[in-house]
């Protein structure tokens, strides 16, 4: 199951590739102007893309960009003959993981879990309650799994928000995402904050020995299932991806002395691409969001695509054609005028209603908004979440193409993870169709996107194994090669 599953998806596969729609003039007029607004030209993904390459690359350097590109300190994928039990904390969008995974090389591995909600109000409040609360899940899931507490246990923590990263077992937060806003963390670093915690809380066998995303963990455990992945990505609650780089390629790093053929993974962190508002095709509602969020002009890409906000696209389309006259007429609508009233699921449920008459959508809205329609607004309702889930995909599908291009592969397997990837109807094949559009069919066919196996989890498992082995730079490795 995907760490970033937020919403309640439906299970049942889809039944159709995308509406028939007959509607009346007005309908019809309204639903013409938000295609022109949300369809995404293949011109318009090829400038994206060209866009994206640029800031990737200026993103190696240290001149200032939108994309920061963190090095993790990782130098190396699994060769399959890693071993041992290590222990994974996983803190994503809405839930956090603790586990035990038993690496056993050669691809396989065993692992044991608890998982535990984020409270909401855990996200607004302070610091010492969110790690306190992280640190009290490690407690109990130790005490459950090692009682006694005489076993010194390091853990690997990954981390899903944007860091700055001075080496495996020191990152400093750059800013929340995914509704995260804490004050005292942004700019502090985190293994303190939780060893901290750990001891607040008695947990005092267990020390924090690696920091690393949740894209870095996707790829190192898809590369380790399946050998040869260069990209990971996360397409959920948030987006980001990370890759393979070489250190020549890497000029902001020049200060270390390290061969100039070795490998580094390099987190993206891209969620912030185009804050400069040049080629990303902003539409009304995407502006709204911006201004209303806690962090105006920041994450304009994840704003488009992430799962985190597409619900809310919807529903400030649906107020906006209700203020406009031309749906609920007469009705009561103040339930969408609630900012969490929709969710991602929202759409993935309308897009796989397998009825003529959308039943399911009406009932769907009734339900949860007390909302009537008639059967030409359900259709007309039913292709705007096609416009925006076709648009996240296609948007999502330039970030990709862009680590394609930057590293000159003519193929590429993609390690891919999140609740948007994993359920959102047809948004892998929007996706990789979009792979073709800009890269060409020869090269666009060959990049493959495959659900990673439980990233986050087993990926700190075994960053924690790559670190045993010295293929993960410490603190104290990098001193040493510091010029």
């Amino acid at each position: 199951m995907s760490l970033h599953d937020a919403y309640h998806w439906p299970s049942r596969t889809p039944s159709r590739k995308g509406s028939a729609i007959k509607l009346n003039k007005t309908l019809l007029d309204h639903l013409n102007e938000l295609e022109s607004q949300f369809t995404v030209s293949t011109d318009l993904l090829k400038r994206v893309t060209e866009r994206f390459v640029s800031e990737l690359k200026r993103g190696l350097t240290n001149q200032p960009g939108d994309i920061p590109m963190v090095p993790t300190w990782v130098t190396s994928c699994p060769d399959g003959s890693e071993t041992g039990s290590y222990l994974a904390l996983d803190m994503g969008g809405t839930n956090l993981r603790v586990c035990e995974v038993e690496v056993q090389g050669n691809g396989k591995f065993d692992i044991i879990q608890n998982k535990y909600r984020l409270p909401q109000a855990l996200k607004t409040g302070t610091r010492e309650e969110l790690f306190d609360y992280i640190a009290t899940c490690v407690k109990k899931f130790v005490d459950e799994n090692h009682p006694g507490g005489d076993k010194k246990l390091e853990i690997g923590f990954t981390f899903s928000y944007p860091c700055k990263q001075t080496s495996i077992d020191d990152a400093i937060l750059i800013a929340w995402t995914k509704g995260f806003d804490i004050d005292g963390v942004e700019g502090e670093k985190i293994v303190p904050l939780f060893n901290e915690a750990l001891k607040r809380v008695g947990c005092n066998n267990v020390t924090l020995n690696a920091v690393l995303n949740d894209t870095t963990g996707t790829l190192v455990a898809s590369n380790y299932t399946k050998p040869g992945t260069e990209i990971g990505v996360i397409f959920g609650t948030g987006c980001n991806a990370c890759y393979i780089e070489r250190f020549d390629e890497i000029p902001k790093l020049h200060d270390y002395r390290l061969p100039a053929d070795m490998s580094m993974i390099i987190n993206c962190e891209w969620c912030d691409f185009d804050n400069q508002h040049v080629v990303l095709p902003r539409t009304k509602y995407d502006l709204a969001i911006d201004a209303d969020h806690p962090r105006p002009g920041l994450q304009t890409y994840e704003k488009m695509i992430a799962g985190c906000y597409m619900g809310d696209i919807l529903r400030r389309i649906l107020l906006d054609l209700y203020e406009n006259g031309v749906l609920f007429i007469g009705q009561d609508v103040s339930k969408l005028r609630d900012p969490l009233a929709m969710d991602t699921s929202v759409l993935s449920m309308i897009e796989v209603d397998p009825f003529e008459n959308l039943d399911e959508t009406q009932q769907l809205l009734e339900n949860s908004y007390g909302l009537a329609t008639t059967e030409e607004e359900r259709h007309l309702i039913r292709r705007v979440c096609e416009l925006i889930g076709t648009r996240a995909a296609r948007l999502s599908a330039c970030g990709v193409c862009a680590l394609v291009l930057k590293t000159k592969k003519q193929s590429m397997m993609v390690g891919t993870d999140g609740s948007v990837y994993n359920k959102y109807p047809h948004f892998k094949e929007r996706l990789e169709a979009a792979f073709k559009e800009v890269l060409g069919e020869d090269i666009g066919s060959k990049v493959i996107t495959a659900p990673a196996e439980d990233g986050s989890g087993v990926g700190a498992a075994l960053v924690s194994a790559l670190q045993a082995k010295g293929k993960a730079l410490t603190k104290e490795a990098l001193d040493k090669v510091r010029k």
